[in-house]
């Protein structure tokens, strides 16, 4: 797997040494809360096996996000067939507002479609997440449709919008980043 610089992130594959810090971070419920398949609490040995996992998935490209001080977070997608992809996401709370989920996102826009060769993406946020909303309308992405998804960390299915991006909606988005 490849690794993407962008101007303050490198984004590379994750490694079995991320466990500890993948556990702190994804694990906080307010960061949890948020995706789908993160639980509350997350072990370091849960975090072990997700990364186990992604590294030998044939259909998911998982990054960490990193700074120069260590692993901040995660993204990734996960394709649907030859023509799309879902992209998924989540940022540390210390790291909250500080743009780098717009980063990495717009850094793996770049990779699905070069390197993927998809011809949209799909992507989602639970209602009650506006920072997430914001992050996918900065990088393209459009409403498309409402539906419920289910959050291992709540425990329930969660009211949720499904957005998508074109490849060349991304290209004009990724022009102008």
């Amino acid at each position: 797997m490849i690794s993407i610089r962008t101007p303050r992130l490198l984004l590379r594959p994750p490694a079995v040494s991320d466990a500890g810090r993948i556990s702190l971070l994804a694990g906080d419920y307010d960061v949890a809360s948020m995706t789908g398949t993160i639980p509350h609490p997350c072990s370091e040995l849960q975090a072990k096996e997700w990364i186990e996992s992604a590294l030998s998935g044939d259909d998911e490209v998982v990054f960490a996000i990193t700074l120069p001080g260590g692993l901040i977070g995660s993204t990734g997608y996960r394709a649907f067939g030859t023509d799309h992809a879902e992209l998924g996401y989540w940022i540390g709370k210390p790291y909250w507002g500080q743009g780098y989920a717009t980063e990495a996102v717009l850094a793996l826009i770049a990779h699905a479609f070069d390197d993927g060769g998809f011809d949209y993406l799909t992507a989602g946020h639970f209602t009650d997440n506006p920072a997430s909303e914001r992050v996918l309308r900065k990088a393209g992405f459009e409403c498309t449709h409402a539906e419920t998804r289910e959050s291992v960390a709540r425990g329930d299915t969660v009211p949720s919008f499904v957005y998508r991006l074109d490849r060349e909606a991304a290209y004009a988005v990724l022009r102008t980043a």
